[in-house]
């Protein structure tokens, strides 16, 4: 059990349920890092957290991890070119901490993806830009050329 100290339910909002963003390309920040652990024991991955910071879904949070300690050289490899687009897109080429990739502007392109283990949609970070392009909505991949100027 545990003391909730007077909770009172009538005096918060409930939270709103979470479903995925739509696929796009958002202006976000990266908010917190840490190095945690893998499930099997065997390496480490540099947790980052983002936060939408335009448009239509500013405030939600998306999360990336980077297997930067695992026994498989092409994790690792996949882990150090995430990573240097990260860097790159923040303008930060030489970091000494996770913490100086905080709080700069950058565009994250999101997917969703369906998870094996659960069926269920999700969101997954899968590029990183620097900040001139985002725009805070999601925008569609594939061709942007109106239909009547296609040749």
């Amino acid at each position: 059990m545990a003391k909730l100290n007077g909770f009172n339910a009538n005096e918060v909002d409930p939270m709103d349920t979470f479903d995925p963003i739509p696929a796009g390309k958002y202006m976000a920040v990266i908010t917190e890092s840490e190095m945690k652990p893998t499930k099997s024991g065997n390496g480490s991955y540099l947790e980052f957290v983002f936060q939408v910071i335009e448009g239509e879904f500013k405030g939600r949070l998306l999360w990336s991890r980077l297997n930067l300690d695992n026994p498989n050289e092409l994790t690792v490899k996949i882990a150090q070119g995430e990573l240097s687009a990260i860097c790159r897109a923040v303008g930060v080429m030489q970091p000494k901490d996770s913490v100086e990739l905080h709080n700069i502007p950058l565009q994250v392109t999101v997917k969703c993806k369906k998870r094996k283990d659960t069926g269920e949609i999700v969101n997954e970070v899968k590029g990183y830009a620097k900040k001139e392009a985002a725009t805070g909505q999601p925008k569609q991949a594939g061709n942007n050329t109106p239909p009547w100027s296609r040749k």
